[in-house]
């Protein structure tokens, strides 16, 4: 019982002090953060507009980063013909919609890309069957030209 009537009677004390004491309170309050930190109330501010724009800065960062992930994804998705996903477009989007890959990453498709060409070509499709030594068949290849062309030079019609 000695709670509630604390709680009740303690609250509106309070009110009453608060409102007694005017906006003084509202004004050292302001103050004594600026001097809790060791600072005038102009370096305060400047501090507090210093940590707001470094936040703004880490957010664009991390969008920026997030829009290039983004990006790489809807590239991979595009080249195996996988369906897209609206949340990598809508990162896109966020960050600008011109979202260039970072050169790594960039270098790394590239790297994939010429690969993948090399193994979907004749050339390396024999070159990855086993037992295969493309250098002898090279030059049998060439020997059997160098036959022809001696031929060709004793054949009469030609």
């Amino acid at each position: 019982m000695a709670f509630m009537v604390k709680t009740m009677v303690g609250g509106q004390l309070k009110n009453l002090t608060g409102s007694l004491g005017g906006g003084e309170d509202k004004g050292d309050g302001d103050k004594s953060a600026a001097e809790a930190q060791g600072m005038s109330r102009e370096e305060y501010e400047e501090y507090q507009k210093q940590l707001v724009e470094e936040k703004m800065e880490r957010d664009a960062q991390f969008t920026q980063r997030k829009a290039e992930r983004a990006t790489l994804r809807s590239h991979f998705r595009d080249k195996y013909r996988l369906p897209k996903n609206e949340t990598d477009e809508s990162q896109i989007q966020m960050a600008g919609g011109d979202v260039e890959l970072p050169r790594e990453l960039a270098k790394m498709i590239e790297e994939d890309t010429e690969e993948e060409e090399e193994r979907s070509s004749v050339l390396g499709q024999l070159a990855s069957l086993p037992g295969l030594d493309l250098g002898s068949l090279k030059d049998k290849a060439q020997a059997t030209l160098g036959d022809l062309k001696q031929s060709a030079e004793k054949c009469h019609i030609m």
